[in-house]
């Protein structure tokens, strides 16, 4: 029986990327995209992924930051599947190498119970293209799972993980159902609920 669901925010609860969005205002959407495939689809370290793709960002008005990440498209399905979930008495958490800009705000809207993820640093209102936090690693969202589940008491085969990209395989491995999201093949290899259509509510009907 399941007792923690943990979904990763961008391209999986949000349809999209967030760092993405932001690039756009600056006119480098598609440079920053680029970056955000190779390390989704595991052919960059994520930490230097990110670093780079926020280094990019410099400059941008922190309060930009904010209106975008406060009218990002979430998914078709977010809100009545982490509904369902907590009604069956689920504890239902984001983990997200994107930003608390937008798991923070998204967090009352589809009914999460916390959010892990990561900060972007601004002084005097613009983005300084520094970032901190809980997700900057490859390794990070397996690393907080496993701290999650002890504070919790919930076993490995109690938790369910979904997610699309490559930074998502570190909790894969610690969780019993593991949901790969319009994922990466490198996500399905290690999946055993693959879905492939922009539905979270799929994942009802398999669990």
């Amino acid at each position: 029986m399941l007792k923690l669901a943990v979904f990763d925010f961008d391209s999986t609860l949000m349809d999209g990327e967030t760092i993405d969005f932001f690039a756009e205002e600056l006119g480098i959407g598609e440079e920053v995209a680029r970056i955000t495939e190779e390390a989704m689809s595991g052919r960059l370290d994520f930490f230097e992924s990110l670093q780079q793709r926020v280094g990019l960002l410099k400059g941008l008005d922190f309060s930009v930051v904010e209106k975008i990440s406060q009218n990002l498209p979430y998914m078709k399905g977010a809100v009545e599947t982490i509904a369902e979930l907590k009604s069956r008495g689920i504890k239902v958490v984001c983990f997200s190498g994107g930003f608390r800009t937008a798991t923070g705000y998204a967090k009352n809207i589809l009914g999460y119970d916390a959010d892990f993820s990561n900060v972007l640093h601004e002084k005097d209102g613009k983005l300084t293209g520094l970032v901190g936090g809980e997700m900057m690693f490859s390794h990070s969202k397996g690393d907080m799972l496993v701290r999650l589940q002890n504070i919790l008491g919930v076993s490995k085969e109690e938790t369910l993980v979904c997610g699309d990209g490559a930074n998502d395989l570190s909790m894969f491995v610690y969780a019993g159902t593991r949901v790969a999201f319009c994922a990466r093949e490198v996500l399905e290899a290690e999946a055993n609920i693959i879905i492939k259509e922009k539905d979270l509510k799929k994942i009802l009907e398999k669990i």
